[in-house]
């Protein structure tokens, strides 16, 4: 078998396609892919070399490359010509998964627009937030998620376009179809754009209450798909393989329950498949049943989603129906798999070897990836960084750690975002001299695998969404009887975690559960709106600091 550093040598010697090179990317030396896509209008534009291949399916549609490439650059000619949209305007999307989702990103991206994917489960009050904060001059979106922010249209100045649906469009929105009308379009609009520029704002969660728009470039999104491509053909070079015939693999036909929203469904699924020239099946909404059906019917060779949707397919009672021959892998990432499921991957799924890695949105998806024999051998690891990445563990101080240590893991590398959207403050604590600090907390062993071993920020992961403590508290706090509350993670098998808390009521005011639950409903997602509620007569533990001992809730109430 080979060694990491064997078959690292041999993917990036001079001439290979994974050949390394080294760029100024603000002040700071970094190796990058040198054969990375530029951009992805170039990245659009190669795609229609895969011609009449599926690109997407969707219920009973599909959409080959060439088709959405049309569909796209039309979509890309009416936003400028139509809405006047030029490089650098944002456009923002809130939908569902579905092809519509594709054209509107890969129309905006063409011309240099910068993407705003915005969380489809986000309530009306966090979708108007998004629009504001970003600035977008055009939202496209949904039925459903157009009709959340219909009364707050008026006041944001943007147009909008609305997608899908049989009632009619909010005031002053504009419907899809005869927006996009006659597919014509060959070419695409007239832009520049290059590497550094700006491409994407994905917002994660706050641990002050307010979600940050991560702002990635277009090297960062597009430079993921030859990490996540490198880290494949890795693993089957360490198994083996040749690289002549790992080089052309068969077609992969990808079913996603991820949601586009995600760095990790857009960079991962939906852009590394455009480069590939893989299929997308897409779900309107995730079913572990439905999702056998597709498995079988499209012959899906990899499934990728967070361990609970792997467990539930896994575990359904209809597993035994349906044909899953094709399946070769199952990915995985977004929370702690846990050792049942691997399991459970052996007993059903024989001779597939499962996989996940380490990436968040501030490092554009992919930063380390463990999969084939490397995954047998440290299944307990996200794996080790792809060759344009660095890691490192410090202490509290800065100081590097040594090997095997645990401390707080920094990233280094061409996938680290330029920083956080009109958030200076942020962007200067989080990112300094071309790291990344990721607020987990890791070691990494003698041989580069890295190992995570809690999270530094007040943070839980139900079913792979981080849910912030502080963003969940504060909402709490907004209803008049509620005077102190702690949220906590609560163990659940198949979401991995909960959203707990603990609510200390001002003398003399009631509440029960379920209202406060209706209240939160209004101002934040469901799933972080908390799944268990005690209410704790007196005060909540605290450290000297005044901080609340939420391990020691913990340990009361969950054990």
């Amino acid at each position: 078998m080979k060694s990491l550093d064997e078959v690292r040598a041999e993917l990036t010697a001079p001439g290979q396609l994974f050949e390394m090179d080294e760029v100024d990317i603000r002040g700071v030396r970094t190796r990058v892919w040198k054969y990375a896509p530029p951009s992805l209008r170039a990245v659009l534009e190669n795609s229609r070399g895969h011609g009449d291949k599926t690109y997407i399916a969707y219920e009973d549609d599909h959409l080959t490359f060439e088709e959405h490439f049309r569909q796209a650059a039309t979509f890309a000619r009416r936003l400028t010509d139509r809405y006047g949209v030029r490089k650098g305007d944002r456009v923002a999307i809130a939908m569902r998964n579905r092809p519509e989702w594709f054209v509107a990103f890969w129309g905006a991206a063409a011309i240099g627009a910068v993407v705003v994917p915005l969380n489809a489960w986000w309530t009306g009050p966090e979708l108007e937030y998004g629009l504001r904060d970003s600035g977008a001059r055009v939202l496209v979106a949904d039925e459903e998620r157009a009709g959340r922010v219909a009364d707050a249209l008026p006041g944001l100045g943007l147009a909008t376009i609305v997608i899908g649906g049989q009632g009619t469009p909010p005031p002053g929105a504009d419907a899809y179809d005869p927006v996009l009308g006659d597919v014509t379009e060959t070419a695409l609009p007239d832009a520049e754009i290059g590497p550094e520029d700006d491409a994407t704002i994905f917002y994660t969660s706050g641990t002050t209450g307010r979600p940050k728009g991560a702002l990635g470039t277009q090297r960062n999104i597009t430079g993921n798909t030859l990490s996540l491509a490198y880290a494949m053909l890795a693993a089957g070079l360490q198994a083996g393989g040749r690289i002549e015939d790992l080089a052309t693999p068969k077609q992969r036909i990808t079913l996603t329950s991820l949601p586009l929203f995600h760095a990790t469904g857009c960079h991962t699924v939906l852009v590394a498949s455009a480069v590939l020239g893989g299929t997308i099946v897409l779900m309107r909404k995730w079913d572990a049943e439905r999702a056998l059906q597709l498995i079988e019917r499209e012959r899906v060779t990899a499934f990728g989603g967070v361990p609970t949707m792997a467990w539930q397919l896994l575990t359904s009672p209809e597993f035994d129906k349906y044909d899953t021959s094709s399946l070769g892998s199952v990915s995985y990432g977004g929370s702690p798999a846990p050792p049942a499921l691997v399991e459970k991957i052996k007993e059903l799924l024989p001779d597939r070897v499962p996989s996940n890695g380490y990436g968040l949105t501030e490092t554009s998806a992919v930063t380390t990836y463990n999969s084939g024999i490397n995954y047998l051998t440290h299944p307990d690891s996200v794996g080790p960084p792809v060759p344009v990445c660095d890691v490192k563990v410090v202490d509290p101080a800065g100081a590097e750690l040594p090997t095997g240590e645990v401390g707080e893991l920094l990233v280094r590398g061409p996938n680290v975002i330029k920083g956080y959207w009109n958030a200076p403050e942020a962007t200067a604590r989080s990112f300094r001299d071309g790291w990344f600090h990721t607020g987990d907390l890791a070691r990494v062993d003698e041989n580069g695998f890295v190992y995570i071993v809690d999270r530094a920020k007040d943070m839980l992961i139900r079913g792979g969404e981080n849910v912030y403590c502080a963003e969940v508290e504060s909402a709490m706090y907004d209803h008049p009887a509620v005077a102190d509350a702690a949220v906590i993670g609560v163990p659940h098998e198949a979401l991995g975690e909960e959203v707990g808390a603990v609510v200390c009521l001002r003398p003399g005011m009631t509440v029960t559960p379920e209202e406060l639950r209706d209240f939160l409903r209004e101002r934040i997602a469901a799933f972080k709106v908390p799944a268990h509620i005690w209410f704790r007569e007196g005060e909540l533990p605290r450290n000297p600091a005044g901080k609340i001992l939420k391990t020691k809730l913990r340990a009361e109430l969950v054990g």
